[in-house]
């Protein structure tokens, strides 16, 4: 027997569900999903989205964006932004994580994801164990693994994850020496090997380690 916050298993793992969002509803409230994507990365912004799903009908097939195949995630996205009540995507860039920090990155994006939605939500759920919003307007419910667990969460994941890729996938253009539309801007074999030849380019994050160790070797020596 499932509880409001137990997930099935289909075949690619957990399948996340509606238990989370449930009660909110119940109380009439407006609720968004918010998830990130990029914050491993060596290059490219720190993308969020927030997503407020529709609470008198269902969208299946939501999953964590990691577990889904690119045109699958394509499709997922393109049918989201017309189902969703709302969508609403954020971006720090690479040049304002290197000035204010990962985390600061992250909750000025988060708070340009949720100012670009067209309704303003009462209750926004967060990936992880964080309060990376930090909105004292919202109510805000952090859940572990929440890609996996909450379908709003879940339906954002993909949504940031296209966003990015496609800004990553236009910059390959620019400057397709490093592959951003292969790597999109993590550290495969082919993007360290094209920064060692040619250095750091506009999209990277100068402040990150392995990137400063190639423009200050003598500080890192």
């Amino acid at each position: 027997m499932t509880t409001s916050t137990t997930r099935r298993r289909g075949p690619r793992g957990d399948v996340p569900g509606i238990g989370f969002e449930r009660p909110y509803w119940q109380d009439g409230a407006i609720v968004a999903g918010i998830d990130e994507v990029g914050r491993g990365a060596w290059a490219g912004p720190l993308t969020l989205a927030a997503v407020v799903l529709p609470s008198d009908r269902r969208m299946y097939k939501l999953r964590d964006s990691k577990q889904l195949k690119p045109v699958e995630r394509e499709r997922l996205s393109s049918r989201l932004h017309s189902f969703a009540r709302g969508i609403g995507i954020g971006h720090a860039s690479n040049d304002e994580i290197d000035r204010h920090g990962l985390s600061a990155a992250m909750r000025l994006a988060a708070g340009r994801a949720v100012a670009a939605l067209p309704v303003r939500p009462d209750v926004a759920l967060l990936d992880g164990h964080w309060d990376f919003l930090q909105d004292p307007a919202l109510q805000t419910q952090m859940i572990v693994r929440g890609d996996q667990r909450s379908a709003t969460i879940a339906a954002a994941s993909i949504v940031a994850k296209v966003a990015r890729d496609r800004l990553l996938i236009e910059a390959n253009e620019r400057h397709p020496a490093y592959r951003f539309a292969a790597n999109k801007g993590y550290p495969s074999p082919e993007h360290i090997a094209a920064l060692h030849e040619h250095g750091p380019c506009e999209l990277h994050r100068r402040s990150w380690a392995p990137i400063a160790t190639l423009e200050h070797p003598r500080l890192f020596a």
